[in-house]
Formats: C-alpha cells, structure tokens, sequence
C-alpha cells in the first residue's frame, strides 16, 4: 500500500507523508503482514489479462481524480478513455 500511496502522491507533485496518517482504529483484528494477489485463476478460466498494473493504476487514478475536481459543482459526465480499449474499425 505505501508503494502505491507513494506513487499517487509523486504524481500529483504532494509528498504522501503530509497529508496520509496512521490511525489504528482501522487496523482489522487479524492484520497480516503480506497480501499476495494471483491473478492466474482469471487467465485460466477467464483468459483474463491485466493491461494495466499497480503503478500506472495509481497514476490513472490522480488523472481522474484531478480531472473530476476542475468540474466539481457541475454536471460532468467521465469519458475516461485508453488506447487499449479503442475498438479496431
């Protein structure tokens, strides 16, 4: 998580540390210390792929998020759009 948190933050151009606090309250009861994801079960019965990982996802999201606020308090419809979703004419 500190990766990615650290990753957002560059991107927005803020330093994570000033803005991000620890609070315990949120700590689950059975915290552990590793979370490893294996996306191999979506491959193999989905034949599922990620095309987008955890820093350029971090990234995405900051661009978003930025977008979102310069027409907040307006009607704005979210027309994200990437290359790899572009439909072959």
């Amino acid at each position: 998580m500190r990766k990615f948190i650290e990753i957002a933050f560059s991107h927005a151009g803020l330093n994570w540390e000033d803005h991000v606090r620890f609070d315990e309250r949120y700590l689950r009861p059975t915290e552990v210390d590793a979370l490893i994801g294996d996306p191999s079960k979506a491959n193999d019965l989905l034949g599922w792929k990620a095309t987008i990982h955890g820093p350029e996802l971090a990234r995405l999201m900051v661009d978003a998020d930025i977008e979102a606020l310069k027409h907040a308090g307006s009607a704005w419809i979210d027309r994200v759009s990437l290359p790899s979703w572009q439909v072959a004419a």
